[in-house]
């Protein structure tokens, strides 16, 4: 009986005409929009096998680069058999470490599913089955690309120290100064992932003589906390980074620098 009127509740919520009347949709059309150009630009950028390195800027898509076939091989583990863009040999652990993440799965679930769309607004599904059936259940696979998110993170701050060596003599340039915010932006998405606040010590029962423990915890909590601001502005700079050194690799703009 609880459970029929449990059911029969949820028919109800669900065929109820909603009553907001504020610009509720805004939020997850924005968010649908920002994603959907993201991934058409990453998508044709990391396919076009060109124009992703610039001396000695390399494009946040194609690090590490792993194929002899680059331009400027970061860890030439691949040989030259491998004849296709060397993005795709690296671009699905990023992928996956933000397709997987807690915030992302709200985002893009609102946006694209509308499951739920807004606050107080009806799921479009008739049925919740959570994140138990494929593809769905590799969600549970997120701290693992986080591990390997993190070693791709590694490359990234090396490259942006090569990015300063000009010659052989250290300079500023400002795609320099472009890829140290697209590298710091990727640091602070990573440190305020919800899985590394649990990794340093949220899943303790209590920080009594672990000091360093709970220092780090009370740390990734600041970071958690603007967590969505990391999100979407590493999000945007990656594509922004990866689209001034294609516009240097192409000719179109000169890069500013100063160089001691």
């Amino acid at each position: 009986m609880a459970a029929q009127l449990q059911s029969a509740e949820l028919a109800s919520a669900r065929t109820r005409p909603q009553e907001r009347r504020d610009l509720w949709w805004v939020e997850p059309a924005v968010i649908a929009v920002v994603l959907t150009l993201f991934v058409i630009y990453s998508f044709v950028a990391g396919i076009a096998n060109a124009n992703y390195f610039s001396e000695p800027y390399l494009s946040p898509l194609y690090s590490p680069c792993l194929a002899v076939n680059c331009v400027h091989p970061t860890l030439p583990l691949i040989g030259p058999y491998w004849n296709l863009s060397p993005a795709i040999l690296i671009v699905g652990i990023p992928v996956a470490f933000r397709v997987t993440c807690y915030y992302y799965r709200r985002s893009y679930y609102r946006a694209f599913f509308w499951s739920p769309p807004a606050c107080t607004i009806p799921d479009v599904r008739a049925r919740y089955a959570g994140e138990t059936k494929f593809p769905f259940v590799l969600q549970n696979l997120h701290r693992y690309f986080l591990y390997l998110a993190t070693i791709v993170l590694a490359f990234l701050w090396w490259d942006t120290i090569l990015a300063f060596n000009f010659g052989g003599r250290f300079g500023i340039g400002l795609g320099s100064l472009i890829m140290l915010s697209n590298v710091v932006l990727i640091t602070g998405y990573t440190l305020s992932c919800h899985s590394v606040r649990y990794l340093v010590g949220g899943y303790l029962d209590s920080f009594h003589g672990r000091s360093l423990r709970y220092r780090l915890w009370a740390f990734a909590n600041t970071m958690n906390a603007r967590h969505a601001r990391w999100a979407w502005s590493s999000l945007i700079v990656v594509a922004v980074t990866d689209g001034y050194i294609r516009l240097l690799a192409m000719g179109v703009l000169s890069d500013p620098r100063l160089v001691f």
